[in-house]
This record gives structure tokens, C-alpha cells and sequence, in this order.
């Protein structure tokens, strides 16, 4: 059940809304209000999914009601006015929609359906993420992902490597990659003591996947994994796989004696 919130100060827009959601069964009125100071109250009383806010209202407007919503709190917002002259101010607001009255059914129908697959997206993040929280994580050795409107569970000891990108991380097994929210840093953190390493400050690497280092004249690395794909070890995290770095270059002198006899 998706939870909505209807903020205008015309009753009979609100009654119109109220009565397009009404034939939706998968939309729930959680409450309606008047003005811009009631809509900020509502929404931190009910948490509502989606907030269809009108523009133009007494004491405080849509935007100002949309910047005082705490981030934690913020529902999906389609914002409502009979104004064309809002609509970039909306969306740099980063606004799901806008809907300009008076707009017809199919209009809003397809402001609905933004609405629902929106609101899934969030549903899943937020599962993924409590899947993947500290306790279940330690517990089944296992990672749950987000990808093409699915949860997927993937096994550490799959995994090859990690790799940054911005705020996420693509988590790389095989010939596939999966995107999941949350930075390298938090991810090494929570990857600690669980045959991981971080071997550059945007690489992390499944130890039991490494199958060679080759030294570079500049005195780094170059790891290579058993999928083939080779990944560069900074002299900054060196002292992360300092074991294997020891192997590595007892066995590479010790072939550079074998091959001058």
C-alpha cells in the first residue's frame, strides 16, 4: 500500500485527487492539508510514500515545504499548480513530477505510475540495505544486491573484486557486475577479517582469487586475478596482502637464481 498525502489549498482539488487515487487500490490517503505549514507537520506525523503538493499556498509554498522536509523523511513529491513558469524551479528541486491543472486522468495516471515504480526502487534499496546490515552480513557470509527490480544474494567467496564508483560499488563476479549503494571505505570496513583487501584506493580484492603479482619498475603491483583481469596494488596498501608480497618475491628470486644457473 502506497501512502499519500495531498497538500492544496482548493477543497475541490484535493476532493479530485483524493477521487483519481481512490480507483487505484494500491493508494492509501494517509491526510489532506489546507496549507504549507500543515503539509511539513503531516508529512513528519504519517511519513507518507508520495506528497502531491500544490505550488501556491498560504504560509509556506511547495518549495518551501519540500526544503524543510528532513532528507530521512522525504517522500516522493509530484507537485500540482496551474503555472508553467514553476516547472524547472520543480524539477532542479528534484520533483518525481509535475503536474499542471488543469491536467486529465491520463495525465495523472501517468504521473501514478512514475509514482509506483519510484516508490519500488525505494522499497528495494531500503531492503537491500537491511539485508546487507552488519549482523546479517557477518551471518551468512552473503551480499544482497539490487539489480533489474530484484533482490539478489551473492556469496563472498564469489565475489573477484570491488571496484568504487562515486557512492557505489561495483561488485564484480565472473563476466558480472553488480551496482550497489554504499562507498569502497564502508564496504572494506565490513569486509575486514573476511579474506578481503583493499589494494588501491578504489579496488578491493578477494584474496583467494589472486593468482600472481607481477613487480613494475615503479615498485608497484600488478595483481592478476584467476577471472584475467588485472588490477594495479598501490604502494599505499601494500602492507594489506604483505604475506602474499612475500611469497611473490621469494619465489621471484628465487627463479632469478635458478634461471643465471
Amino acid at each position: 500500500m502506497i501512502r499519500a498525502l495531498i497538500a492544496d489549498d482548493e477543497q475541490l482539488a484535493r476532493q479530485r485527487i483524493r477521487r483519481l487515487l481512490a480507483s487505484d487500490v494500491d493508494f492509501h490517503v494517509v491526510d489532506e492539508c489546507c496549507d504549507g505549514r500543515e503539509a511539513i507537520e503531516a508529512i513528519n506525523a504519517h511519513n507518507p510514500d508520495v506528497a502531491f503538493i500544490d505550488v501556491q499556498m498560504p504560509v509556506l509554498d511547495g518549495f518551501a515545504v519540500f526544503e524543510s522536509i528532513a532528507a530521512k523523511r522525504m517522500p516522493v513529491v509530484i507537485f500540482t499548480t496551474a503555472y508553467e513558469a514553476y516547472a524547472i524551479k520543480a524539477f532542479e528541486a528534484q520533483a518525481l513530477d509535475y503536474l499542471l491543472k488543469p491536467f486529465d486522468e491520463s495525465r495523472f495516471l501517468k504521473a501514478v505510475t512514475r509514482v509506483k515504480n519510484e516508490v519500488g526502487r525505494r522499497n528495494l534499496d531500503m531492503e537491500a540495505r537491511r539485508l546487507t546490515s552488519q549482523p546479517q552480513f557477518e551471518k551468512c557470509n552473503r551480499v544482497a544486491i539490487k539489480s533489474r527490480g530484484r533482490i539478489v544474494l551473492v556469496d563472498l567467496e564469489d565475489i573477484d573484486y570491488i571496484e568504487a564508483a562515486a557512492n557505489y560499488v561495483h561488485i564484480h563476479i565472473g563476466a558480472e557486475s553488480h551496482l550497489l549503494r554504499e562507498s569502497i571505505s564502508s564496504f572494506d570496513g565490513r569486509l575486514s577479517g573476511r579474506g578481503f583487501a583493499r589494494i588501491h584506493r578504489s579496488t578491493i580484492v578477494n584474496l583467494s582469487k589472486i593468482v600472481q603479482l607481477q613487480p613494475c619498475p615503479n615498485g608497484e603491483f600488478m595483481v592478476g586475478l584467476r577471472c584475467g583481469k588485472e588490477l594495479s596494488l598501490s604502494r599505499t596498501f601494500r602492507d594489506r596482502i604483505e604475506g602474499f608480497l612475500q611469497v611473490t618475491m621469494a619465489a621471484y628470486r628465487t627463479q632469478g637464481r635458478d634461471t643465471k644457473h
